[in-house]
């Protein structure tokens, strides 16, 4: 279902079934571990001074686990 691969935040949080600000934050908070979680985009990526992060799913996964999010679209503003 989820696998060993690195994907976008938007792609990533979809996946999950959370929302790219919460991904973020478990990013920014130490959460997410560099390397193991997220890294760098690949080095084709157009702006090397601003690189966008990218998520392996599956360790994101085992960590979110531990969070009571509230699922995307759950609740309307």
């Amino acid at each position: 279902m989820l696998g060993n691969s690195w994907d976008s935040a938007y792609t990533t949080a979809d996946k999950l079934g959370i929302k790219e600000d919460q991904l973020s934050f478990l990013r920014e908070y130490g959460e997410f571990k560099p390397g193991i979680h997220w890294r760098s985009s690949p080095s084709n990526q157009v702006k090397p001074w601003c690189p966008e992060a990218i998520y392996n799913v599956k360790q994101c996964k085992k960590v979110i686990n531990k969070y009571k999010f509230p699922k995307k679209d759950k609740f309307a503003a």
